[in-house]
């Protein structure tokens, strides 16, 4: 029995039975040889966390764009910290932290420069629309690795796309990185938006603090422990009505208070003014995107392959190429 296969059968052994084992996943597009020392979902989170991809989320917006401090969330933070949340919450509920993991670590890969404020550009410039989770499944199943994809197990495919929206978790892991992502972007905006001076720590709604607690280690201690008591020994993830209610009050604030306030709106103002140009140059131009773009165009369309282009820069490449391409350079001297 080589190590692979000790894993599995531990899996089999600990895990709840209602809990992804390895051994019995659906599988991936192109069948692959067993790893005589991984799972299949290890192997998945290391495909993810080796791919381009995830190397770029340290240059995307979470909330903050382009900030000058050092200690503000980053897309790649983000992801660490909700992979961090939903491993605690599965090891906790005995489910298979290998699957929880790779989910959590690709949830994201399909975000646009300049956080929600791209996708929602994208998403108006694109006829199909554009919603980050979608496109985070095909970054990983048709864009990485030079168009092949990254050919993961079915579970991790639907993992990543259920994260948000309207399509439902298949498997338990997946409501667990569902679950993570809300608390660890609500409680590290929070953080970062009190850092920033956006919000002061007495505007804070009092009654959701009254139940989450009135630090950022206290609220996400709350709101991991109290989903670890409500489904201990259940096929699905759940809070008490309390917490619940609570988290729900403090998204509202956020949103209120951050997400949808007028406090950056010259700087969203600017990033949709360099998509919308950088996606009207390259419509025009579709030779000059790297050839693996313009392949996707021969096939999928034009407007397609931008989009994919586009939201796969960081924040500063999008801003370099519109200087490139917009701003004049000076002369040189002779």
């Amino acid at each position: 029995m080589n190590i692979r296969e000790r894993q599995e059968q531990h899996e089999k052994s600990y895990l709840a039975p209602w809990a992804a084992r390895s051994a019995e996943t659906a599988g991936r597009e192109q069948p692959v040889t067993p790893c005589e020392l991984r799972t299949e979902y290890q192997r998945d989170r290391d495909r993810i966390i080796h791919c381009k991809s995830f190397r770029r989320l340290k240059f995307k917006t979470q909330v903050f764009l382009s900030p000058e401090g050092d200690h503000y969330r980053t897309r790649l933070t983000h992801t660490l910290e909700v992979s961090q949340v939903a491993r605690t919450l599965a090891r906790s509920l005995r489910l298979n932290e290998d699957l929880t993991e790779a989910i959590a670590l690709g949830h994201d890969l399909g975000h646009t420069p300049y956080g929600h404020i791209g996708e929602r550009t994208l998403n108006e410039l694109l006829p199909e629309g554009f919603r980050h989770n979608e496109q985070s499944l095909r970054v990983v199943e048709v864009l990485e690795n030079k168009g092949e994809g990254l050919n993961l197990t079915k579970e991790v495919r639907q993992g990543i796309l259920s994260h948000s929206g309207k399509t439902e978790p298949a498997t338990v892991e997946a409501e667990c990185v569902r679950r993570a992502d809300r608390i660890a972007y609500l409680n590290h905006d929070l953080d970062d938006a009190l850092r920033a001076g956006i919000l002061k720590p007495f505007e804070l709604p009092e009654d959701c603090l009254n139940v989450l607690g009135h630090s950022h280690r206290e609220r996400i201690n709350t709101m991991i422990t109290d989903i670890v008591t409500c489904s201990e020994d259940k096929p699905h993830l759940y809070m008490s009505a309390p917490v619940e209610s609570a988290m729900d009050g403090l998204r509202e604030f956020m949103f209120d208070r951050v997400y949808r306030d007028g406090w950056r709106d010259p700087e969203e103002a600017r990033c949709d003014y360099v998509l919308r140009h950088l996606f009207e140059y390259y419509c025009e131009h579709p030779g000059e995107m790297p050839e693996e773009f313009v392949m996707i165009g021969y096939r999928d369309g034009t407007e397609r392959s931008v989009c994919d282009f586009l939201s796969c820069m960081t924040d500063r490449y999008a801003t370099r190429k519109f200087q490139e391409l917009f701003v004049p350079s000076a002369f040189p001297a002779f």
